[in-house]
C-alpha cells in the first residue's frame, strides 16, 4: 500500500447518487469533445490479448499481468495492462488514414499497483491513437496535440459548472499548459526526487506537460519508467494538473508520438529488451507494416476526481481496497463506492 492522504476536514461536494450523475456527465462530455478535437472514431477493444504476441503493455517491466488459459483454445491470454500497442494494429486493420484515429474505453487490471488516493488495481481510461505523417513526428506537433487535449479539459469543466449551478463550482483548469523536459526539471530541482519535482513545477504552473519520459537523464536515471516499445522517449510526456484538495500534482494523461523502426531498435537495445524483436507486434513494426501514430491514455476516474474534487479515487470508482484503508477513510466520513 502506498502513502495515503486522509484530510482532517473534508465534505464531498456531491452526494452518492448525485455523484453518479456527475460522473456520467463528465465522461460523456469529455469523450465527445475529445473525439471531435482529435478526429477520433470510437471502436470496441479487448479485455484480454494473447500472451505470446507482445501486444500487451509491459509497463515498467516488473508488473505481473493477470494471465490464464482458455479451455476452448488451450491458449494463454493476459488481461490488458493498457492498449498502447493494440491500438496501432487496430488502426491498420480498420484502414484509418493520416489525420484520423480511434479511441476506446480501456479497462485494465494491474495486480501489482500500490493503492493510495489516486491509484487503484482497476484502471479505466480512454485510450486513443491517431495516424500521423512522417513530417509530423516532431516536438511541435506533439505540443499541438497536447494543447488540443487541454482545451477539452476546459470545455468539460464549463459543462459541469453549468450543469450544477447550486454547487458553485470554481474553475480550476488553468488558461494554458506549460511545457518542460524531464532533464530541465532535474536541472531545476537536482536534489529532489522525480515526484517532488512534479509537485513543485505543477504547483507553480498549474498545468504542465513533462516531456521525454523513459529517457535516461544526466543523473543516469529516467524521470519515470516507460516501456521501450511504444512511446518514442524523445517525443512523449505526461499531462499534470495541480490538485488543490490533496495539495499535489495529479497525472491525468500519458501520451506521445510512437516509436518508428529506428527509435524502436534504439530503445530496445538501451532497455536490454532486444529479445522482443521476435514477437508479432515488434516484427510488424520493424517490417514497416504499422502506421506512424501519436496516442495516449486519459484516466477516466482521475479526471472525475479532478473535476469533482474528491480526495480518493474510490469515491468515483468501484474497486478493491485494503480494509484498513477503507476503515480509516470511513472514520472521516468518506465512503468508497
Amino acid at each position: 500500500m502506498s502513502a495515503k492522504i486522509v484530510p482532517l476536514v473534508y465534505k464531498p461536494i456531491f452526494e452518492k447518487l448525485e455523484a453518479q450523475k456527475a460522473i456520467k456527465l463528465i465522461k460523456d462530455t469529455f469523450e465527445e469533445k475529445l473525439a471531435k478535437a482529435l478526429n477520433l472514431t470510437r471502436v470496441s477493444a479487448p479485455i484480454v490479448v494473447p500472451s505470446d504476441t507482445g501486444v500487451n503493455d509491459l509497463l515498467n517491466g516488473y508488473e505481473r499481468p493477470v494471465e490464464f488459459d482458455i479451455k476452448e483454445t488451450k491458449r494463454n491470454v493476459q488481461i490488458v495492462q493498457s492498449l498502447a500497442k493494440w491500438k496501432r494494429i487496430a488502426l491498420k486493420r480498420y484502414g484509418f488514414q493520416p489525420g484520423a484515429g480511434l479511441y476506446t474505453d480501456m479497462n485494465a487490471i494491474r495486480r501489482d499497483e500500490d493503492t493510495d488516493n489516486i491509484h487503484s488495481i482497476y484502471v479505466d481510461q480512454w485510450d486513443w491513437e491517431k495516424i500521423i505523417t512522417k513530417e509530423q513526428r516532431n516536438y511541435e506537433y506533439l505540443q499541438k496535440v497536447v494543447r488540443e487535449i487541454f482545451e477539452v479539459f476546459k470545455q468539460t469543466e464549463d459543462v459541469l459548472i453549468n450543469a450544477f449551478p447550486e454547487k458553485k463550482l470554481e474553475r480550476t483548469v488553468p488558461k494554458e499548459i506549460s511545457f518542460i523536459s524531464s532533464q530541465e526539471l532535474e536541472d531545476l530541482y537536482p536534489d529532489k526526487r522525480p515526484k517532488e519535482r512534479e509537485h513543485l513545477i505543477t504547483r507553480e504552473k498549474g498545468a504542465v506537460f513533462i516531456t521525454q519520459i523513459g529517457k535516461k537523464l544526466k543523473s543516469g536515471k529516467a524521470h519515470d519508467g516507460r516501456s521501450p516499445d511504444y512511446d518514442d522517449w524523445e517525443l512523449n510526456g505526461d499531462i499534470l494538473l495541480w490538485f488543490e484538495p490533496l495539495q499535489m500534482s495529479i497525472e491525468l494523461s500519458s501520451m506521445g508520438i510512437r516509436v518508428d523502426k529506428d527509435s524502436l531498435e534504439k530503445q530496445l537495445k538501451e532497455a536490454g529488451a532486444e529479445d522482443r524483436k521476435g514477437l508479432l507486434y515488434h516484427k510488424m513494426l520493424l517490417n514497416g507494416e504499422l502506421p506512424l501514430t501519436v496516442g495516449g491514455g486519459l484516466g477516466q476516474s482521475r479526471i472525475c476526481m479532478y473535476f469533482m474534487k474528491t480526495v480518493h479515487i474510490g469515491e468515483v470508482q468501484s474497486s478493491i481496497w485494503p480494509e484498513e484503508m477503507v476503515q480509516e477513510f470511513r472514520k472521516k466520513g468518506i465512503e468508497f463506492l
